[in-house]
Parts: C-alpha cells; structure tokens; sequence
C-alpha cells in the first residue's frame, strides 16, 4: 500500500465516509494512521462523534491490534503561516499579517495558493520522521475534494513550479509533486452503482491518468444486498405463475387462494416489488462492468441498513481488511 492515500469521489458517494474506514484499517496491527480533511466540514469529527477538530494532529480513535488513528484538519490560513516561518523565518511577522487580515486576502485571492497550502501539508506528514529516522505515520490518508476537481486539485504544484522558476516556492512545490506523483501515492475513487457517479468516475480515471497521478483503486460504497437468486430473478421478470404464487402465500399462512382473498391481493404488489428489484439487479450490473473496464482493482462495502455510526465505521473498516487493504 502507499503511504499517501487519497479518496475522492464524487458528492453523495460517501468519499469521507470511506476514507475514515481506510484510515482505521490501514491501522491495524499496530500502525499509526494519520487522516486528513482538506475541506473544512467537519466531516470526520462528526463521524468519529467527538468535538470539532482544531488545527492539530489529534488521535481520535485505537484500531484493532493497537493501531492509532489520528486527525487533522487543515486551515489553509495556519498552514500558510506554517510555510512562512518554515522558508521565511516570520514568526511574530507572519501572525501579525494574520491580524492584519493578508493570510485570508492571500489564502482566497492568489490562484491555486490555497490547493498548494494543503497538498502541501498532506505530504509534509508522509515525509515526516522522528528523531529515530521513523516515518512519523505509516499512512497518511486525505479526505479529498469530490471527483470533478480532485485533478486539478493534486496537480496545482505543477502549475506552480512553472510560474516560479527558482526560490523556496519552486522548491516546494516540486518536492510535493515528487510524492504525488510516485508510487508513494495512490489516489482512490468512491462511486456507487449508478450512471452519474460512476459516469463521473470514468472521467476521473481518465484525467488522473493524463495528468500522470498514480491512479489506486475503485471502491463501490453502499451496495444493497442480494435479495433474489438467477432463478427468483427469472421468474421476477415474468416467469411465475400469479396462481402459484398466490398457493405457496396460502401455504405459508398468508391467506387463502380463492380468489379475492389475502394471498390474492398480495401477489400483484410482490410481483410489482420484485419487478423493481429486478430492474435495479440490470442497472447495477451493468454499472459494474463499467467500471471493471477501468482494470483498476474494484472493491465494495456494503449498505449499512442501521444507519452510520462509529460501529459502522468499524465494521467498514473490517470489510476492507478482508478485501485484502
């Protein structure tokens, strides 16, 4: 696995969602993990049910085998003062700058400042060692923007590194693409079976791969469960008789067979049922060949009926660990 992983997705697919599972099985058996929000909702916190993450590496959670998870929560304005003092030596400088309102100006007015400020950051932990010469974290794991921008978003140290030819900002952003760019990264795509997200998907793959970022998997978020088999589906498509159905209702206390009874008037609303089960059964199928056209391998986690809450999470979490992540 690569030390930076990166989950995006497009809007409703449940991309955070899945990148705090990842984090906690990239976690286990010891690991350190490190879990990034680049987007400032507060989505982790709300998942790991603990207060609003502050602009720090906090540990939110333990993984089976001992692991740690940690968060971070990225402020563009804090990481821009991080980088002044770190190239600029600021210090007091750079907070007053802050009070003075430049950070925000700069953070919201350069282009692209803002994308550089926390890709940056996000690669900063994958490269940071203890005084042991130890990887700091042995995952880093970005809850990143949905599919339509996560290009763009990865690739603006690119665009930066042509604009300034020399100087610590040059610098930087290279060394940032050196990771992003290496099999140190794999960038993760969540979509479910429907046309739209794994439409989007499919473009996603596409642009990562013309943009030369390292492209890692496909992961189907909530996938409904198997409810009919090949020949329950046959006859769901046409293939019963409403007579026998009616019977084996009868038959199992649900009614009598004559006609008008209970077992009668539940047969047109079962068939109707299985007919829409049936329909989606194609539709999902279909979405499934789609994406297997990518050669990316494909993974799936299953729809959660309860609802998510940390259990959830870490039963999600378990199923990619049996999925071989």
């Amino acid at each position: 696995m690569s030390r930076l992983q990166v989950v995006s997705g497009k809007g409703g697919t449940g991309k955070t969602t899945v990148a705090a599972a990842l984090a906690l099985a990239l976690a286990t058996e010891g690991k350190r993990t490190l879990l990034v929000e680049v987007e400032g909702r507060q989505g982790i916190a709300q998942l790991f049910e603990t207060e609003a993450l502050p602009y720090e590496e906090r540990k939110i959670a333990v993984a089976p085998g001992g692991g740690e998870v940690f968060a971070l929560a990225i402020d563009p304005e804090l990481a821009l003062l991080d980088y002044l003092q770190m190239f600029y030596k600021l210090g007091g400088a750079g907070r007053a700058l802050k009070k003075l309102g430049a950070i925000d100006f700069a953070t919201t007015v350069a282009p692209g400042l803002r994308d550089v400020l926390l890709t940056g950051k996000a690669c900063e932990a994958v490269r940071r060692k203890t005084k042991q010469n130890k990887y700091t974290y042995d995952y880093v794991v970005m809850d990143a923007p949905p599919t339509g921008r996560i290009t763009r978003f990865l690739n603006v140290n690119d665009e930066v590194a042509g604009l300034a030819k020399i100087g610590p900002i040059h610098n930087q952003a290279q060394a940032v693409m050196r990771v992003l760019k290496s099999p140190e990264t794999a960038v993760h795509l969540v979509t479910l079976l429907e046309e739209m997200p794994v439409q989007e998907t499919s473009d996603g793959i596409a642009e990562l791969q013309a943009a030369n970022l390292p492209v890692g998997r496909v992961i189907v978020n909530m996938v409904r469960p198997a409810i009919l088999d090949e020949t329950e589906l046959a006859l769901a498509q046409g293939g019963a008789s409403r007579t026998a159905i009616a019977k084996s209702l009868s038959s199992a206390g649900l009614g009598g067979a004559r006609k008008g009874g209970n077992a009668e008037r539940l047969v047109t609303p079962l068939l109707d049922q299985a007919a829409e089960y049936a329909e989606r059964h194609d539709l999902e199928h279909g979405q499934r060949a789609v994406l297997a056209e990518s050669g990316l391998p494909l993974h799936e986690l299953p729809l959660l009926a309860e609802g998510m809450d940390l259990a959830g999470l870490y039963r999600l979490a378990t199923e990619l660990r049996k999925q071989g992540i």
